[in-house]
């Protein structure tokens, strides 16, 4: 059975939420909301919504939705508000309590959204709202920017997919460590195909003696990230070499891909992972 997760697009129908210059929050979280779930879908996660058109349902409908469709976890997308417009900006996530695997969750997804160019202003506690004390999943309420912030706005639109992703992989992330999920992939990956990461196409990523093991045996990478935008591709692979990694990015099927090593066996990219894991990176080994 797959695991299914409950997206929640905050507000709708004749509660628009948050305002600013005639911008809805119920608009913005609606497209944000699908667009991750597509993400999600296409790896093997069953997505169920609370909405997916401007319709009106209480938290407390949503929160006995998912309770009655047995979903396993519960994400709620919402855009932040201050009384002074321009005063703040930055993402946040709330939580019930500060345990277990919703936190978590919650600090991959913040982080995630960090890398894209929001201030991250961590994670919350916040007991009382219905769709986070009524669930009985683990749940978690994501803040994406501030709709009254022309800079979260302009970080928001130019941005989106790069948001969108983020968040998929903040919550899949947090799956594929605590083990519920397969490490064999991450969003955006395609389907793995043989000429993924490969800058020239040739199959060497850059080493240029490698043919011979191109021909019938595989060849595996690490692959550390994946963006839709080079910048932060660029910046990640710089961090890398700076370590001493062998970091390279690649370009395909719209994403950059930063990879550090081709390796003729399996042992010896579990080998590299296990040394990028320890410095604190996520990472996923790729065949070709």
């Amino acid at each position: 059975m797959p695991y299914s997760i409950m997206l929640d697009a905050g507000h709708g129908g004749r509660d628009p939420g948050a305002v600013y210059n005639g911008r809805q929050e119920k608009d913005d979280t609606l497209a944000l909301t699908l667009a991750i779930g597509e993400i999600l879908q296409g790896h093997g996660i069953d997505v169920l919504y609370t909405r997916t058109t401007d319709v009106y349902e209480s938290p407390y409908q949503k929160a006995m939705e998912a309770n009655e469709a047995g979903a396993d976890f519960f994400i709620s997308i919402h855009r932040n508000s201050s009384p002074t417009p321009n005063t703040y900006s930055g993402v946040e996530s709330l939580v019930y309590d500060k345990s277990g695997i919703k936190l978590q969750m919650a600090e991959n997804i913040n982080e995630q959204l960090e890398s894209v160019g929001f201030v991250n202003l961590g994670v919350k506690e916040r007991p009382g709202l219905v769709v986070l004390r009524r669930t009985k999943m683990p749940a978690v309420l994501v803040e994406a920017g501030f709709i009254n912030s022309d800079t979260d706005n302009q970080l928001f639109d130019n941005n989106f997919n790069d948001i969108a992703l983020a968040i998929a992989e903040g919550i899949l992330d947090t799956l594929q460590m605590n083990g519920l999920i397969e490490n064999n992939t991450v969003p955006g990956d395609g389907n793995n195909r043989p000429d993924s990461g490969r800058p020239d196409g040739t199959g060497n990523q850059g080493t240029g003696n490698n043919t011979e093991h191109s021909e019938g045996m595989p060849q595996y990478t690490v692959q550390a990230g994946a963006f839709r935008n080079g910048t932060y591709a660029d910046r990640l692979q710089k961090e890398l070499l700076e370590q001493d990694f062998p970091a390279v990015t690649s370009q395909s099927d719209g994403l950059y891909r930063v990879t550090v090593g081709t390796f003729p066996t399996l042992d010896e990219a579990v080998d590299m992972e296990r040394r990028l894991k320890r410095a604190g990176y996520q990472t996923v080994i790729v065949s070709r």
